[in-house]
């Protein structure tokens, strides 16, 4: 199996986590996002999609990181402990629901936060006007209170008493605005509490492994500069923001 990816990416993250800790074998091919590898001819070939991760299980191509983690999931159900994707059919559906929610919303606004950051700066010219920046931590702050309140609750990790692949994809996600230096988790303690035990269940290794690229001193931005900006990503990103 060939999993493409770049460790930049959030969804990528969850996916080698959730491989990695499952001794589910891969070989990482790496698609570069800050060259725009995932634009040239040869990764297109792969995926017409232009995103990663993707998957190649043979001559079976999957994208959507939800749908890889589902498909790695079920496939290796027979050796894989069921508190990852319950069999239950009620707790399935808690997994089912927090990663149907988290699309348009965790994610959604973490990487807008996480792109201002590190991309406007770069791709404008100029600082993120401050309006600009306050309104989109603040749509983050109210999702993450979301998350905490709803999907967290008084439990232990979000979908009950055992991590899930929710989980994963949750701590993926809010690590892109934290490593830009929005820390999500200053006074919220049980929010605080919920990220140790998924660090401590994931390992804390395998957690930094995944985390180093935006982790790293200097941080994401400094290595775009160093990369340099393909002009397709350029104008995508103008087209959203401007």
């Amino acid at each position: 199996m060939e999993l493409y990816m770049d460790l930049l990416s959030q969804p990528c993250r969850s996916v080698f986590m959730f491989a990695k800790l499952n001794a589910i074998p891969f070989d990482f091919k790496m698609v570069d996002l800050a060259k725009g590898e995932q634009y040239g001819e040869e990764f297109g070939k792969i995926s017409p999609v232009r995103k990663v991760p993707v998957m190649k299980d043979g001559d079976f191509i999957l994208t959507e990181s939800v749908a890889i983690l589902q498909y790695l999931a079920e496939k290796h159900a027979s050796r894989i402990p069921d508190h990852w994707y319950p069999a239950d059919l009620r707790q399935r559906a808690r997994v089912n629901e927090y990663l149907s929610w988290q699309q348009m919303n965790l994610r959604a606004h973490g990487s807008k936060v996480f792109l201002l950051k590190n991309m406007y700066p770069l791709v404008m010219g100029q600082p993120v006007p401050k309006d600009k920046m306050s309104s989109v931590v603040e749509e983050l702050s109210q999702t993450v209170d979301v998350l905490e309140k709803y999907f967290l609750g008084e439990n232990l990790f979000l979908c009950g008493a055992s991590i899930s692949l929710a989980d994963l994809v949750a701590v993926a996600e809010i690590m892109q605005p934290v490593s830009s230096g929005v820390d999500v988790f200053s006074g919220r303690p049980k929010l605080s509490a919920w990220r140790e035990r998924v660090k401590e269940e994931v390992g804390v290794a395998l957690f930094d492994e995944a985390n180093a690229a935006i982790m790293t001193s200097g941080g994401v931005a400094q290595s775009l500069r160093e990369a340099g900006l393909p002009q397709i990503f350029k104008d995508k990103f103008k087209k959203t923001f401007s």
